[in-house]
């Protein structure tokens, strides 16, 4: 499934490499001997992963938006990737309602601006846009949603990352009709593991209410969303890219995520979290009335496993372990980088 040492010594351009999915990703790749140029602005969360594991000192970090066309286009050219990965994103549903236009300009044009530095330079073979699960017109049913199913994301980020994936389709067919440059999307699902501070979001909530003592306080326990350690899509995401890398006829539109065991409500979820903590750590029920998110949501993984014979590693329960592993040698003031080459080991290990 897996080749450790395709990447060895190759060049790869990582956007969104200050957050929390791009920081382990360039870890992955920097462990496996790649030349990884990141392109991102500073981190958005103190602390952040990126600065706590040190990755600027593996890779050629580079500051800037990916808004502004002139600075990326310099970077790129500077660079000179044979693979991208693009994750540079607005990814939050509410910050996409308090700033709409922002999101937009981030995920439609900051996916234009990265299409159009790969069609003015001849050095890119592979090319993965990173969108979401949340791209499908949601209609709250029971199955999952298959690559062929309409595309209208609800909510500005949802509809920003569909419209990412309309503009990646029209690059494609627009400008890489002779495979040139193989081109896929991944959507994958909600993430988790050791390192993600940002806000409104599940497991971080859990980490920091445990570390103040707290009460876990859960907006809505019911709704339902597939759930996986971020090492099960980066790893997804390098497959895709060095598959169609060997032959552009892996390139396409792929879901990732996990199976239907582990698509948990909310509150299932938190309770194993507070499981798995200790501590006599508990939630409460709280809704704050916020704007409106999908009850039900998973996707159907078919297409992965049936073109590349890929299956998830973790289950949940082995994800939730993992991520209070890793938040609890933070909160003990241990290495945390270390812990996350151990896991990344692990997990490798597993996979192969």
């Amino acid at each position: 499934m897996f080749d450790g040492k395709f990447y060895e010594g190759k060049k790869v351009f990582v956007t969104g490499h200050t957050g929390f999915k791009g920081a382990w990703l360039c870890r992955i790749l920097a462990g496996l001997g790649a030349k990884v140029t990141g392109y991102s602005l500073e981190p958005l969360t103190n602390p952040s992963l990126f600065e706590m594991a040190k990755t600027a000192e593996d890779i050629d970090s580079v500051i800037g938006d990916i808004r502004d066309a002139d600075r990326l286009e310099q970077a790129f050219e500077k660079a000179q990737p044979e693979i991208v990965f693009h994750l540079a994103a607005q990814p939050l549903v509410r910050d996409s309602y308090k700033r709409p236009a922002y999101t937009y300009e981030t995920n439609v044009m900051g996916t234009v601006n990265v299409l159009e530095c790969i069609r003015k330079n001849d050095c890119t073979v592979s090319f993965l846009n990173v969108t979401t699960d949340k791209v499908y017109l949601n209609r709250e049913w029971e199955w999952g949603y298959r690559e062929n199913e309409m595309l209208d994301g609800f909510d500005p980020y949802s509809n920003s990352k569909s419209c990412s994936e309309l503009v990646t389709h029209s690059y494609k067919n627009s400008f890489f009709a002779d495979g040139r440059v193989a081109i896929s999307t991944a959507r994958a699902g909600n993430v988790i593991g050791g390192g993600d501070f940002s806000n409104d979001r599940i497991i971080p909530d859990c980490v920091r209410a445990a570390m103040e003592k707290k009460d876990i306080i859960v907006r809505n326990p019911y709704s339902t969303r597939p759930y996986q350690h971020v090492l099960e899509p980066l790893a997804a995401y390098m497959m895709i890219a060095e598959y169609q890398y060997k032959d552009a006829g892996y390139s396409g539109y792929y879901n990732v995520g996990p199976d239907d065991r582990d698509c948990f409500q909310t509150g299932a979820l938190v309770d194993l979290f507070v499981r798995k903590w200790g501590e006599g750590l508990k939630w409460v029920e709280k809704n704050d009335g916020g704007p409106h998110e999908a009850n039900f949501l998973k996707l159907d993984c078919s297409r992965l496993k049936s073109v590349f014979d890929w299956k998830p590693q973790w289950d949940l329960e082995k994800a939730v372990e993992m991520t209070v592993e890793w938040s609890k040698e933070c909160l003990g003031g241990g290495d945390v980088r270390s812990c996350m080459d151990k896991q990344i080991a692990e997990f490798m290990k597993e996979w192969n």
